[in-house]
């Protein structure tokens, strides 16, 4: 069968042979026993409604095996021979332009360079999943190439519910994952309704088919460690970063370092994860025994070398002898997953990644007493540095609230609403001030031609827009336009692509929607082949998460959600392709809500109007809601977006005069 036909059928109705478990790709770790028997029953009953009565009998052992083996059943059997990659827009089957770039990007993103577990279908974050099983994708791919432009795809974290009539302005496909009643959001909500499979964690951009690999944090990360240094007075050259996670997202914190010019120290457990970024050039360097790593550290900064290093091993070990030996580090962060501390996102110093990984799934509560006593060992050991001048902050993946939860010495010693922890999040001290306040967010593109040359002529493209926004900027954003600037020039060469032709950008709405309205007039030219706009969830309206996103929120709202859910249902009538709604993300099952959109333009007129409308609100509205917890820039932003759209009235704030206070 060709690659069409195979897209087609869907489901086999004739069984595909059993497939040997491959042990050159990387694994999900084994999930933990948490069905009673009952249960076991219920969830090879929900995987075999997928199949045809008369394939039950011999599926059932193998999902049964499935379940035993790995907690969780992937129909492995299903997964599809034809190599997984975003290829050319025009090798999809399909009526619907908009449903080819939507496989387009799914496929992108389980492709093999750009997926954690590619086989179990799961992009980053160690648990941040595409569909549930292989069945999904199959029956998911399907519907796409029999899709016409007056109908919805409708997805229930990862099954495709089915086709359903619309019209040729609502979203091609809605997605929804994680949606779960409030007090059915705990971790091990998770774990059971996994299993069971009636639902999953989409993470970010995973479950929303907008996951670009590791370069779609890596301008924020880049953003984040330049203001840093900035913050405290330093310049990067000759100076040390140190953190931790190769995996996905955190795969990009060695390349932002070489771009921002400092020495950076990366360390990972997972040797597999440390051999991928190596191999793609995301890291220059492997050591794996510690004196060598402090030797290596020394010479750098003598030399003021630009360099990225990966230790292999654990980074409380880091922490711990870069104190022994006197290194002096600079800025200090983690990205390790510690939104799922308990299923492989954050392994134990002292216990070996094998002994952890069969630990977590069959001694569950003493992999857990060992997470939370070497979180307390960590922040210990960062504490000693930050005695001496060692700016940290946390990178947004719950690091602070897990070691808290576990009782480490990471609490301000005078805490206020929103400061409770002796070290900012990084987006309460430069990314919520500096780009989110003012609209500035992960723009990001994907040329669905597949062609180096449409990338390269969308780079210059935004570049040539930005340098014309910035003449006419106010003093307020000059900083922010410079950086952009100056990434997207050198974009081409610090070679971000992994996987598909995709770019990312910091940009507010103006700059979003006139470099937008750029693309649509050379895809109508011919210039470009068509291009599939997205952004990050981690953006101005996206997210709403207490600890990262809307850290920098102080007025008591931070743990609400409106901002979230009305993104996305504004999204929806809006113009966008596709849109997403997920319950957890970077920080965690029942820690934020985030939404995400796609939209592809095609150089039709039908595209600028949707482009104009749709991106205009999914940074406003982010930007109002800042502006009503009387965050000054945020203010200031929204003020210049009604000078501009005469449509626009926000409600804004009137400043309390705290004297007021002290007199009462």
């Amino acid at each position: 069968m060709t690659f069409k036909e195979q897209i087609q059928q869907g489901i086999p109705t004739v069984l595909p042979p059993k497939k040997e478990y491959d042990v050159t790709i990387n694994h999900a770790p084994k999930r933990k026993e948490i069905l009673t028997e009952e249960e076991k029953k219920l969830a090879l009953q929900n995987a075999l409604r997928y199949f045809d009565k008369k394939h039950h009998a011999e599926l059932l052992p193998e999902f049964t095996e499935e379940l035993e083996k790995y907690g969780r059943i992937y129909m492995y059997r299903f997964r599809p021979d034809y190599k997984m990659y975003a290829r050319d827009i025009n090798e999809y089957p399909g009526k619907s332009l908009q449903a080819r770039s939507i496989m387009l990007m799914i496929q992108n993103n389980l492709d093999y360079a750009v997926a954690q577990h590619p086989h179990e279908l799961i992009t980053y974050g160690g648990n941040g999943a595409v569909f549930q099983n292989w069945a999904q994708y199959l029956l998911t791919m399907q519907y796409l190439s029999e899709m016409n432009d007056e109908q919805t795809l409708v997805m229930y974290s990862g099954h495709p519910m089915g086709l359903f009539p619309s019209n040729k302005n609502a979203p091609r496909v809605v997605v929804t994952n994680g949606m779960m009643i409030p007090n059915y959001s705990q971790p091990d909500d998770w774990e059971k309704f996994n299993a069971l499979g009636v639902t999953q964690y989409g993470q970010m951009t995973a479950g929303s088919y907008m996951y670009i690999g590791p370069q779609g944090i890596v301008h924020g990360t880049t953003i984040t460690v330049l203001n840093g240094f900035r913050k405290i007075g330093k310049s990067p050259k000759g100076n040390i970063f140190v953190t931790a996670g190769l995996g996905g997202m955190s795969g990009a914190q060695p390349k932002a370092g070489n771009i921002s010019g400092c020495i950076t120290v990366c360390a990972e457990v997972n040797e597999k994860a440390v051999h991928t970024r190596h191999s793609q050039g995301w890291v220059d360097e492997v050591v794996s025994d510690l004196d060598a790593l402090v030797a290596r550290v020394s010479k750098a900064k003598e030399a003021k070398e630009v360099v990225s290093i990966a230790y292999h091993g654990n980074v409380v070990e880091v922490w711990e002898k870069f104190d022994e030996a006197g290194i002096h580090i600079d800025l200090g962060s983690d990205q390790t997953s510690l939104h799922n501390p308990w299923a492989g996102g954050y392994y134990p110093v002292g216990v070996s990644f094998e002994e952890a990984n069969e630990m977590m799934a069959e001694n569950p509560e003493l992999f857990k007493t060992k997470v939370q006593e070497s979180l307390r060992r960590h922040a210990a050991a960062v504490n000693k540095h930050t005695a001496k001048g060692t700016y940290f902050f946390d990178y947004g993946n719950a690091f602070l609230l897990e070691a808290s939860r576990a009782g480490a010495d990471v609490m301000a010693e005078n805490p206020t609403i929103g400061r409770e922890f002796k070290y900012p999040s990084y987006v309460q001290d430069i990314m919520g001030p500096m780009c989110f306040d003012y609209g500035f967010g992960p723009f990001r593109w994907v040329c669905t031609s597949g062609d180096p040359k449409d990338l390269e002529k969308t780079d210059q493209i935004a570049c040539e827009v930005l340098q014309e926004i910035m003449e006419n900027s106010p003093e307020e954003i000059q900083q922010q336009m410079a950086d952009n600037i100056q990434w997207i020039k050198g974009a081409q060469e610090n070679k971000l692509v992994v996987g598909s032709q995709a770019r990312i950008l910091y940009a507010d709405a103006e700059g979003r929607i006139k470099i937008a309205k750029a693309f649509n007039k050379a895809i109508k030219k011919g210039k470009i082949g068509p291009v599939v706009l997205g952004r990050d969830h981690h953006d101005v309206s996206g997210t709403d998460s207490p600890y990262r996103e809307t850290s920098n929120i102080y007025d008591g709202s931070r743990f609400t959600a409106d901002m979230a859910i009305h993104n996305v249902i504004g999204d929806s009538f809006r113009g966008a392709t596709w849109v997403s709604i997920h319950n957890g993300g970077g920080v965690g099952w029942g820690e934020v809500m985030n939404g995400g959109f796609g939209m592809l333009l095609d150089g039709s007129k039908g595209a600028s109007k949707r482009l104009k409308s749709m991106l205009f609100w999914d940074v406003n509205n982010g930007i109002a809601r800042r502006s009503w917890a009387r965050n000054s820039e945020a203010v200031f932003a929204i003020k210049r977006a009604m000078q501009v759209e005469k449509n626009l009235k926000v409600t804004l704030p009137n400043i309390v005069d705290d004297a007021l206070f002290d007199n009462a």
